[in-house]
């Protein structure tokens, strides 16, 4: 059985846009550069045309997969001022809680 070979058709972008450009079909593209057939082109070129759309409409793009573990909060005052109101409303929760329960 033979073993697959993987192509990082991303890198080749600009040059099969180039051929396209030219005139070349997608099939004759796939065959020079050797890919298994003209879907994989097919597929790099929906893909990114919807990344431009997706730009186009505003929406960044994210990283994919977990965030690293040493990764910087993003807003460290945004997040306490976050915290301090969330134990708050807990508080306020509680002390509701036992005033309704008659202990204080």
């Amino acid at each position: 059985m033979k073993k697959r070979n993987y192509t990082h058709v991303q890198a080749l972008l600009p040059k099969i846009k180039a051929m396209l450009a030219e005139g070349k079909t997608q099939r004759e593209v796939a065959e020079y550069y050797g890919l298994k057939d003209k879907y994989v082109v097919k597929q790099l070129l929906i893909r990114e045309r919807r990344k431009e759309r997706k730009l186009e409409a505003g929406i960044l793009p994210r990283p994919k997969g977990r965030p690293r573990k040493d990764a910087a909060p993003r807003d460290i005052v945004a997040e306490q001022a976050y915290e301090i109101q969330r134990l708050c409303m807990e508080n306020q929760l509680l002390r509701d809680f036992l005033r309704s329960t008659g202990r204080k």
